[in-house]
């Protein structure tokens, strides 16, 4: 190896190492049909593409789960009550459904746009990963939303693992009947042709040779906000077609744990045959991608956990809101649908996913700080009903703002944030968002909270916690810590005398 090739290759591992966007582009805009887009994915995937069916259901028209669990489980079950075949009682889905009923319409899109979508759903019976068991709830879960018998397909195959199943052999894929890296596997059956065809109808024949060209890695950090569990960079594959200016359809494929970019290099980008249906289809695929997380976090009802096989959150790792349209890694891929449907041309019929995406507001401002809130003001946008404001990534508006300006209240004294603005238009299709305005608030910084890690035994002994129904729940905010025992770790913040909140001390 000459000099020159030495150094760049040098450059190469130290930008994989420190987890870099090196070499990757700018999410590009492209002309997408905006009433077609869709979304899949498998195992966690899985969990996530419901998650994304669920919160943005006037965003995407069809959810295809490959081995996951119904709606919101490990929000308030223990994980493994989600997984390992575990029978989903009906008491546990009616929890659930009370979520999703409560959250309709604020915290989620209204849950009547989830009847009128296209749901395929896929599982090995040999599976004992995930397993029939938390499919069947899942089915159950559609069942009572409203989805008809006509626009859902369940497929249980049998001597099938835990794999995303093709009817092509690749290098490196794992047997049918065996749940191993990569998780991919020739079964004779075509698992992304069943899914895109669930939501668009017939397919023109396949292409199995896509052009390389038409791989592009992005610069995925621009819409992680520092999440620790998601990569610097994502991928897509735009077919030649789209790349001109052709109006097309828009699917989010999602991977699995241990099936992120790091763990098997591009095999679920190019081994699960989703671009070779999408070349011949006009229709543009985004891979996200997640990474290990090896910082022990506390969940939604798991107690404390690490990430250590780059999941996508189906458990609570990154706050309460994991599930809804607030959550970091929701919000991130949601903005990345937004991005690439936002070119010249698009738009679409309506009902999950019509309207017009919006361009992002310009000329946004922070004035007014006090000690707990900053006014966000803005330019107004042409075709807006109303507007969305995140801070820091996430939505922090309940209500859709009708005006050009916003007080965000309840932030920390002597504390910098950020803002971003997008515009929503009357069908409720979210549009870019803006450019981040920051903005410190004043007074004087509270003194720093007092975390406590030990078992949920012990935090119950120690005051910190009290235990209902075999779990301990925290005290002051009461959530769910996981089961009570000396097994299972959490860690608790203390942010006032007697309240609890799982959590870590910066």
């Amino acid at each position: 190896m000459n000099s020159s090739n030495f150094l760049r290759a040098l450059a190469l591992v130290a930008a994989l190492c420190s987890g870099s966007a090196f070499g990757a582009v700018a999410l590009p805009q492209y002309n997408v049909d905006t009433s077609k887009i869709s979304v899949s994915g498998l195992s966690a995937g899985g969990f996530m593409a419901n998650q994304l069916g669920y919160a943005y259901s006037s965003t995407f028209m069809g959810v295809g789960v490959f081995a996951a669990g119904p709606y919101m489980c490990a929000g308030h079950s223990n994980y493994t009550a989600c997984m390992y075949n575990a029978t989903v009682s009906a008491s546990m889905l009616s929890t659930m459904q009370a979520d999703i009923n409560n959250w309709s319409g604020t915290a989620i899109d209204s849950k009547s746009n989830v009847a009128n979508q296209k749901i395929y759903m896929f599982v090995g019976n040999s599976d004992y990963t995930v397993g029939p068991n938390p499919m069947n709830a899942v089915q159950t879960q559609y069942t009572n939303n409203g989805v008809p018998a006509a626009n859902l397909e369940y497929v249980r195959r049998a001597s099938t693992a835990h794999v995303f199943p093709t009817d092509f052999d690749a290098t490196g894929n794992n047997a049918c009947s065996s749940s191993a890296s990569p998780y991919i596997s020739n079964c004779g059956y075509d698992g992304a042709k069943a899914a895109l065809s669930k939501f668009y109808g017939t397919l023109n024949a396949r292409n199995n040779a896509p052009a390389a060209a038409n791989y592009i890695e992005f610069d995925q950090s621009a819409y992680s906000n520092g999440n620790p569990g998601m990569a610097a960079t994502g991928w897509l594959y735009v077919p030649a077609s789209c790349a001109a200016g052709t109006q097309c359809k828009l699917h989010v494929a999602l991977h699995g744990c241990q099936q992120h970019t790091v763990a098997i290099s591009d095999k679920f980008v190019k081994n699960t045959g989703y671009s070779r249906w999408a070349d011949t289809n006009n229709i543009i695929v985004l891979f996200p991608q997640a990474k290990v997380d090896s910082t022990s976090r506390g969940t939604a009802a798991s107690g404390s956990l690490a990430n250590p096989n780059g999941c996508w959150d189906w458990v609570g790792w990154y706050g309460s809101n994991f599930a809804q349209k607030a959550g970091t890694q929701m919000a991130a891929i949601k903005a990345m649908v937004d991005r690439l449907a936002s070119g010249t041309g698009s738009g679409g019929g309506g009902g999950g996913g019509g309207g017009t995406a919006l361009p992002a507001p310009t000329g946004v401002g922070t004035s007014g700080a006090t000690a707990s809130s900053m006014v966000i003001a803005w330019g107004s946008v042409s075709g807006a009903s109303g507007y969305n404001v995140y801070r820091g990534g996430t939505q922090v508006n309940s209500a859709l703002v009708a005006g050009t300006s916003y007080t965000d209240t309840g932030l920390a004294a002597a504390t910098t944030y950020s803002w971003t603005v997008a515009a929503v238009d009357a069908s409720g299709v979210v549009g870019a968002q803006s450019s981040a305005a920051t903005g410190a608030t004043t007074g004087t910084a509270p003194p720093p909270a007092t975390c406590f890690t030990s078992s949920n035994y012990a935090h119950t002994t120690a005051g910190r916690a009290h235990q209902s129904g075999g779990y301990a729940l925290a005290n002051g905010s009461n959530q769910n810590m996981g089961l009570w025992n000396t097994f299972v770790t959490t860690t608790l913040k203390q942010t006032s005398p007697g309240y609890y909140v799982i959590g870590t001390c910066p």
